[in-house]
């Protein structure tokens, strides 16, 4: 893990990109601490850090101030990173589906995610590798964002992520389903009820798949940047119930 910038704010948050390989991302901690934090990866919509990172600093901040660190590193195929033209053709399937009233195919949704999948897994459990090595950060460690898919693959091959928040607002494949019978760990699902472009039944059915004996689902009304804040303390207390 190279750092290759640093930047402090006024709330004692210490920001550092960083590069992992070919892998960018953020590190936030507390620029001053006395022991090891927890951590909480922040996965990122494939829409590149910078389009988003005024919504991945305001959460990376809202976890310094909870008492973690938060990581986040751009997904393959986003930001300045090579694209996918799998992903990409799917990408333009998919909207010309919804520009027509057409129904979302399998096929268009297994190739929009299932390309993403073992690469951005294999990434994050890289990252988790290099942050925990880092002397400022110790366990325990969660898992909050999308796309949920992603979130799910972790939750079962990962065991160093011990809770999860996951956000109910991309395709989901069918394959996945069966993987979230598998999971285990303590999960909170955030829906945004009249999100766009989720699919909303298969959001429940994905919900209702999840293997774990303690699972919430928190629906919203609203699309999908309508998050009410009290979604987010909800969130906040699924994390101090199940990580510290």
């Amino acid at each position: 893990m190279q750092f290759t910038s640093e930047q402090r704010f006024d709330d004692g948050v210490l920001e550092r990109e960083f590069t992992l390989g070919e892998i960018p991302g953020i590190l936030w901690t507390p620029a001053s601490a006395s022991a090891p934090t927890p951590l909480i990866l922040l996965g990122p919509p494939p829409l590149g850090l910078r389009k988003v990172y005024p919504r991945l600093l305001a959460r990376a901040r809202h976890a310094v101030a909870g008492g973690y660190a938060a990581v986040t590193i751009e997904l393959p195929g986003s930001g300045d990173r090579p694209r996918n033209v799998v992903v990409d053709q799917a990408i333009a399937d998919l909207h010309r589906a919804l520009a027509a009233g057409e129904p979302v195919t399998d096929d268009i949704i297994d190739r929009l995610i299932l390309p993403l999948l073992d690469p951005a897994v294999s990434e994050w459990r890289a990252t988790l590798d290099a942050v925990l090595a880092l002397p400022e950060i110790g366990g325990p460690v969660g898992y909050s964002g999308g796309v949920i898919s992603i979130g799910t693959r972790l939750a079962v091959v990962e065991p160093r992520i011990e809770a999860a928040v996951l956000f109910a607002g991309s395709y989901v494949p069918r394959a996945i389903f069966e993987e979230a019978r598998q999971v285990t760990i303590p999960l909170h699902v955030l829906l945004q009820w009249d999100d766009e472009g989720n699919d909303r039944q298969m959001a429940l059915d994905l919900f209702d798949a999840f293997g774990s004996k303690v699972k919430t689902l928190h629906a919203n009304m609203g699309g999908h940047t309508g998050v009410p804040q009290y979604a987010g303390e909800e969130a906040d207390r699924f994390f101090t119930r199940h990580l510290k």
